[in-house]
């Protein structure tokens, strides 16, 4: 007995392996050898590419397409109609499966509305992107981009709060209290 939700409309192809409480809605595509963690949510109309792999508590809204090479870490948000890609240089007279670029979302990145991620690009950790953005370049963890080609305008705590820093590199979440360091161009949680 399965322990996922699949809406009958949705194709799930052989060699899967998709997580207890799952949910896969109206006219999604799941291909083969695709793992799907524990308590995930695929919206209507996604196409998740054969070998993806999503950690646990993945959202992942309408429209979305997530091609062969892509990984994400656990409580990742992907915006509706966001989408990634796979071939840096691609021709449709040209067979270039063998080349796919590798692009890896860390743990609790939020990716906007209509985003494009250009493969072989990593989201780092709790990065923010913006809707529509076009990233083009490795994003660091808590970074905030916007734009096309995307820019860093800031850092993000981890519940999605701009981040602003005193003097000495120091920043609250305004929301659940924790506490950031700026050093070196790099943003950290202070435990």
């Amino acid at each position: 007995m399965k322990e996922y939700y699949s809406h009958e409309t949705a194709i799930i192809d052989e060699g899967c392996e998709i997580g207890k409480g799952t949910k896969i809605w109206h006219f999604s595509h799941i291909m083969p050898n695709c793992k799907l963690g524990e308590n995930c949510n695929i919206g209507q109309n996604v196409v998740i590419s054969p070998e993806v792999v999503l950690g646990k508590n993945v959202k992942v809204q309408n429209n979305v397409s997530i091609y062969t090479g892509v990984t994400c870490d656990d409580d990742v948000f992907l915006g509706p109609s966001m989408v990634f890609t796979n071939v840096i240089n691609p021709r449709s007279a040209v067979n270039r499966r063998g080349q796919y670029s590798k692009t890896h979302v860390g743990r609790g990145a939020s990716i906007g509305a209509n985003a494009t991620i250009v493969c072989g690009h990593d989201i780092g950790e709790y990065a923010f992107i913006g809707a529509g953005a076009v990233v083009t370049k490795t994003i660091p963890s808590y970074a905030l981009v916007v734009g096309n080609p995307s820019r860093q305008i800031g850092w993000m705590s981890e519940y999605g709060h701009k981040l602003v820093f005193d003097q000495e590199g120091f920043a609250t979440c305004p929301e659940s209290g924790e506490k950031y360091q700026l050093k070196s161009g790099t943003v950290s949680k202070i435990n």
